[in-house]
C-alpha cells in the first residue's frame, strides 16, 4: 500500500533523512560491510570511515576528534553523560542541578539517580521558557558535581543562556581551585533539536559534554554521539569489547556514522542561508495565525527560539482532535513531544510555563524543516483556520464561553448599543 503523501510539519521529532546523505550511506550497506575491528583490509576501510566521520563531526563543534564517541543516538548520549558523571565523581559530590522543562531522556535518569541517593535541583523557567542564570549561580552547592541544561527546547523551541551558564561554571571551578575543593563541576547539554540548526562551539558555550542524535538534522535513525571533553572523570555504561576508546562497547554502526557526518556536513553548509530562511516562514506562521485565529497563544519566547519552531495553544479545541482533522487534510504536525505523543498527561514543558492543563491539551506544534517550503506555509494558514472553527462549533466549552461574553456585552452596553 502505498503511503499518502504529505506536507510535514514534525521536523522536531525527527527529519526524513536527506538523498545526499543516503548516496553516501550505501556503500556501507553493500559492498562496504566490515567490522571496524577487524585487522583485514576491509574491516579497515569501514575503520576509515569511521574515523573521518568523527573528525568531521568534531570539526563542526570545534572539538578534537578524540572527544566525539558515538552512541545509537540522542537518549543513550544523554543517559552517559548523566550517569557516567554521576557514578564517576559520587565520592566527591552527590548533587546535580537541571532545569524543569528537559527532555524525558534527561529527566528519568535524574529520577533514577534520586532513586540511588542523588540530590536533584529541578529549576523553574519563565514564562517563556528561559532558565533564570542567577537561579543557576544560587543553586551550586560545594556538593555540585553536574549541570545539565538543553540547549534548545523540544517542544517550544526555547534557546537557553548556554554560554552564560558556561561562564558560572569556569567561574565556579576557580572558586573551589582557591578554597582547595576537589570535587568537579562538570557542564552537558543536550542539543539533540539545536544540533546542525544552529552554531555550535563547545569552547564559546563552556560545556564539557554534549549530545546530538543524527535524525535531527536529516540523518538516519540510530546513531547520535557525546562530546566528551578531555578530562572529564566518568564510567563507561556499556562494557565489552572497548569500541570507542573503551568508552562504549559495541560494533559500530559504521553505514549509520557516515550517514551522520554527512549530514553534519551538510549542515555546516547550509547553516547560514537555512537559518535566515526558515527564521522567514516560521515568523510568516506565526504572524498569520495570529492574525487570522482569535484566542490563539505562541508557547514560547518569541526571537530566542529555533528558526522552525512555531508552537501554540488554541482556546477552545483539543489539540489531538486537530491533529487528526489535519492529517485528513494531509498534514502532519504534533502536539507535544513525540517522544510522549501517546501519554494522555499534559506536557510538562506547557505546564513549567505556566499552562492550565486545558492550555496545555489544547497545544499543536509546527516544526519546519529543509523541505519546508512556502507554499507549504500558505496551504497550512489556508487549511487551520476552517479547522479550528469546525472543532470550536462542537466544543461544549467554546460555545458556553461565547454565550457568558453575549450576556457580559448585552448587560454593559445593552442589546441595541452591541456591534
Amino acid at each position: 500500500m502505498k503511503t499518502k503523501i504529505k506536507i510535514y510539519f514534525d521536523n522536531a521529532a525527527t527529519t526524513p533523512l536527506d538523498p545526499r546523505v543516503l548516496a553516501a550511506m550505501l556503500p556501507y550497506l553493500k559492498d562496504n560491510y566490515g567490522n571496524a575491528s577487524t585487522l583485514y583490509s576491509l574491516g579497515q576501510k569501514a575503520k576509515e570511515a569511521i574515523e573521518k566521520s568523527r573528525e568531521t563531526i568534531a570539526n563542526f563543534i570545534g572539538a578534537k576528534s578524540e572527544e566525539i564517541i558515538f552512541t545509537s543516538g540522542g537518549t543513550e548520549a544523554d543517559n552517559f553523560a548523566i550517569k557516567g558523571v554521576a557514578f564517576a565523581n559520587e565520592k566527591l559530590g552527590q548533587h546535580i542541578i537541571t532545569s524543569k522543562i528537559e527532555h524525558h531522556a534527561v529527566l528519568e535518569p535524574f529520577y533514577w539517580l534520586e532513586k540511588r541517593g542523588f540530590k536533584v535541583t529541578y529549576l523553574p523557567v519563565d514564562k517563556n521558557g528561559l532558565v533564570n542564570i542567577n537561579e543557576v549561580e544560587k543553586a551550586i552547592t560545594d556538593e555540585t558535581i553536574l549541570i545539565s541544561i538543553m540547549h534548545a527546547n523540544n517542544e517550544i523551541g526555547t534557546i537557553q543562556p548556554i554560554a552564560e551558564i558556561g561562564q558560572i561554571v569556569k567561574r565556579t571551578r576557580e572558586e573551589r581551585k582557591n578554597r582547595n575543593i576537589q570535587t568537579p563541576i562538570y557542564f552537558h547539554t543536550d542539543a539533540v533539536q539545536s544540533f546542525g540548526h544552529l552554531p555550535i562551539n563547545v569552547d564559546e558555550l563552556g560545556v564539557d559534554l554534549l549530545s546530538a542524535s543524527a535524525h535531527k538534522l536529516y540523518g538516519p535513525k540510530g546513531v547520535g554521539m557525546l562530546y566528551l571533553r578531555q578530562g572529564v572523570k566518568i564510567d563507561s555504561l556499556i562494557h565489552g569489547g572497548g569500541h570507542e576508546s573503551g568508552m562504549r562497547s559495541g560494533t559500530e554502526n559504521v553505514a549509520g556514522i557516515v550517514g551522520f557526518a554527512k549530514a553534519v556536513e551538510l549542515a555546516k553548509e547550509e547553516l547560514n542561508k537555512e537559518f535566515k530562511r526558515l527564521t522567514e516562514l516560521r515568523d510568516k506562521l506565526i504572524k498569520e495565525i495570529l492574525e487570522k485565529i482569535k484566542d490563539v497563544s505562541l508557547n514560547g519566547d518569541r526571537y530566542l527560539r529555533l528558526p522552525g519552531n512555531v508552537n501554540i495553544s488554541i482556546k477552545g479545541i483539543e489539540g489531538e482532535a486537530a491533529l487528526l482533522y489535519l492529517d485528513k487534510k494531509s498534514i502532519a504536525c504534533s502536539t507535544g513531544s513525540a517522544c510522549s505523543s501517546r501519554s494522555l498527561k499534559p506536557s510538562h514543558v506547557l505546564l513549567a510555563i505556566g499552562k492550565t492543563p486545558e492550555e496545555a491539551h489544547s497545544s499543536l506544534r509546527f516544526t519546519l524543516g529543509r523541505f519546508t517550503s512556502a507554499k507549504d506555509i500558505n496551504y497550512l494558514l489556508k487549511v487551520l483556520p476552517e479547522i479550528i472553527g469546525q472543532l470550536r462549533k462542537m466544543s461544549p466549552t467554546w460555545q458556553e464561553d461565547i454565550v457568558k461574553k453575549e450576556i457580559y456585552e448585552d448587560k454593559c452596553f445593552g442589546k441595541e448599543e452591541k456591534v
